[in-house]
């Protein structure tokens, strides 16, 4: 009876991870076609007005950016309900099936080749951050938005958001204009930092809602307010230089190198915040900085080859004189 209890259990238990299953599925779905739908909107907006790339607002007015917008909107909703049916171990590494759905429409509807090499930094990539999301701690339960706020005023996490705030404004102010357009690290690197500090912000929101809709408003705090300034600010940042990266360089690189970048820097902040890292072992340690080799290695050869699948694809091997006399 006891063993009929257990697998029973165990099969409600499987519904809901199938549940989950399905919404992070639809998710990675929806999030990895966004990038192609808003893609071609940037480069029809390119025809007839400023570039975003080169600071311009034109995909503004163009229908399939906004397309393209609400299927990443619809996505994000998607894998927000995931964490309702199942664990985060199971719904985090889900994320990384972006990845392959903007590479494969990338390749059909864009046109735009990935090299060998791309693709085994991608699956570097996806190895790397699944091994570290798996293996990163678990969370502190928190119940109020003033526990948010004292965890995020704690010396720690103050001194991770300076970094992240210095860094952002020194690559926007320093390097964009020089490098911008040349080292998509530049405009991927602003939108994951400010995205790491864009989830901590959103948990906190989610925790007011929550609490408000069983009835303890939370919008009567300024703590609460806050939270929301910083979820504007930095999804407008976000949202800003991930269109110039989309307009400059291929989508099949920036997807894997932005979802890494942002899994590694949020799972960061989240240890700092919530201390989750007082809780791990010797093996989760040396496993997550195998993670994070794995994931230099396969972002290293996907910046060195990112062009090269369509050099490849678009340029006749043509050798001089002299190299057609050594070879």
């Amino acid at each position: 009876m006891r063993f009929c209890r257990s697998k029973a259990s165990a099969m409600a238990m499987s519904a809901d991870n199938i549940r989950g299953f399905a919404l992070a599925l639809s998710s990675s779905f929806f999030i990895g076609s966004s990038f192609i739908v808003k893609k071609i909107g940037l480069k029809k907006a390119g025809t007839y007005g400023v570039r975003a790339g080169s600071g311009g607002f034109s995909y503004l007015y163009e229908p399939f950016w906004w397309l393209g917008m609400i299927t990443m909107i619809v996505g994000e909703i998607a894998n927000f309900s995931a964490y309702a049916f199942a664990p985060a171990i199971l719904v985090t590494p889900l994320g990384a099936l972006s990845i392959i759905v903007s590479a494969v429409l990338a390749h059909f509807v864009l046109d735009e080749k990935l090299h060998i090499f791309g693709v085994l930094g991608c699956i570097l990539c996806v190895v790397g951050s699944t091994s570290i999301v798996i293996h990163a701690p678990k969370e502190i339960n928190v119940e109020s938005v003033k526990q948010v706020w004292n965890l995020s005023t704690e010396p720690g996490f103050i001194v991770y958001s300076c970094v992240v705030v210095i860094v952002v404004l020194v690559l926007i102010i320093q390097f964009t204009p020089r490098y911008g357009q040349t080292h998509m690290v530049v405009y991927v690197g602003i939108c994951s930092m400010m995205g790491s500090l864009t989830v901590m912000s959103v948990k906190a929101l989610g925790i007011a809602l929550k609490l408000t809709f069983s009835g303890m408003n939370q919008f009567v705090f300024v703590q609460t307010w806050f939270f929301t300034v910083v979820v504007v600010i930095c999804c407008f940042l976000q949202l800003n230089y991930l269109n110039k990266a989309l307009d400059t360089f291929t989508t099949a690189v920036i997807s894997p190198v932005y979802y890494v970048m942002f899994t590694t820097l949020t799972i960061f902040a989240s240890m700092i915040m919530f201390k989750d890292w007082a809780s791990q072992n010797a093996s989760q340690i040396v496993t997550e900085l195998c993670g994070f080799v794995t994931i230099l290695s396969g972002t290293f050869l996907l910046h060195k080859t990112k062009d090269m699948g369509n050099s490849m694809n678009t340029e006749p091997i043509i050798f001089s004189e002299t190299e057609l006399s050594h070879h």
